[in-house]
């Protein structure tokens, strides 16, 4: 099986994303796993390029995605070459060429020129200024290879834990109107599949959190424990889904009771986040429930530090290994779960007899 093609998508020009794509693709082994195309501009990486050291790697210049060589990094250029670099300042200019990236990526893993996707991090509301009108990349995702807007869910994945979200980037004043038994049902059917196909867990276990202070104290400090999430963990139930709770999320992460699940369904972004960078930062922002795998790093365009050499190219490192692996393991299932009885024209008798 040859080497899955990775769409690299450098973000924000005037982050950290290209510093950290090189910094990542300088290690040679690397493209061992994967062959990285590279979509933005040659002119705009060469300058950033030149603000770090010790930066080896070759980058080949190609047309289209098809052109890629495997054990070679490529760029595909389809953003301005002439985009100004301001280091740490969000312009017009590179809202548009994080978008024209993001869209000829997008493109090409509809076409099947590539296999997976890895995008380094955006400035949501700079991006407003184009046509990307989503509060971030897994609403924009979900809508460009998904007929329904639920269909998708957001993972983090680090070295301790896996925790999905209900809820994205909401405003934690709308959290609770979005918070229905049909949501989180909806959820958790997407998480319990992808641990199974992306990560191979044979019976999944889901540990959901409540929303309210103590779980809501049965009612006292608030009623959706009761109406919505304790009904949607008993539906889910019923469905063969191991989901439990709801539990209390400060107890829940400082009893250390998230190393007895497989994963955790948190109702809102810092519920779930805010643990999750705290015990252990440089883990994967993956997108679960599509059918295409696409992962990014957990942290934002980080402007302070850009152009200064001093990102930290970790956690992007383990959004192209997650990738891969996922990659592997959705190849693995979907060929395990392929029925080895299954009778083809090709291999009947011309007189129809029985195979015995």
């Amino acid at each position: 099986m040859p080497n899955p093609r990775i769409a690299i998508t450098p973000g924000d020009t005037n982050g950290v994303g290209y510093e950290i794509i090189l910094k990542t693709l300088n290690e040679p082994h690397l493209l061992e796993l994967c062959t990285p195309i590279i979509y933005g501009s040659a002119k705009t990486l060469a300058q950033h390029r030149r603000t770090l050291q010790e930066i080896i790697v070759n980058i080949t210049p190609v047309g289209e995605a098809a052109e890629a060589q495997e054990r070679k990094v490529s760029i595909v250029n389809c953003t301005d070459d002439d985009t100004p670099i301001q280091f740490g300042i969000p312009t017009p200019q590179s809202a548009k060429a994080a978008y024209d990236a993001l869209g000829a990526a997008c493109q090409d893993l509809k076409d099947g020129k590539v296999d997976l996707l890895v995008t380094a991090p955006i400035n949501k509301q700079n991006m407003q200024q184009t046509d990307f009108h989503y509060p971030g990349h897994t609403e924009f995702l979900t809508e460009q290879f998904s007929t329904d807007r639920a269909e998708s869910i957001m993972m983090m994945v680090n070295r301790l834990m896996r925790v999905a979200l209900v809820t994205n980037h909401l405003p934690l004043s709308k959290v609770a109107e979005n918070i229905t038994i049909e949501r989180i049902l909806a959820k958790l059917r997407l998480l319990n599949e992808s641990l199974k196909r992306d990560f191979l867990i044979r019976k999944p276990r889901i540990a959901v959190l409540a929303l309210n202070p103590h779980a809501g104290d049965s009612g006292f400090l608030g009623t959706e424990e009761v109406e919505f999430i304790a009904p949607a963990i008993g539906k889910a139930t019923e469905e063969g889904i191991s989901a439990f709770g709801p539990f209390a999320a400060d107890g829940f992460f400082g009893a250390v009771r998230y190393k007895s699940y497989d994963a955790v369904l948190a109702m809102y972004h810092d519920q779930g986040l805010a643990p999750f960078k705290a015990l252990d930062m440089g883990g994967v922002n993956y997108t679960a429930g599509l059918p295409i795998v696409r992962t990014s790093p957990d942290h934002g365009t980080a402007y302070e530090i850009a152009g200064k050499n001093l990102a930290d190219e970790d956690s992007f490192r383990q959004a192209i290994y997650t990738a891969v692996d996922i990659w592997h393991n959705r190849k693995l299932t979907d060929e395990i779960s392929q029925d080895p009885l299954q009778i083809t024209d090709k291999h009947r008798p011309k007189d129809n007899r029985p195979l015995k």
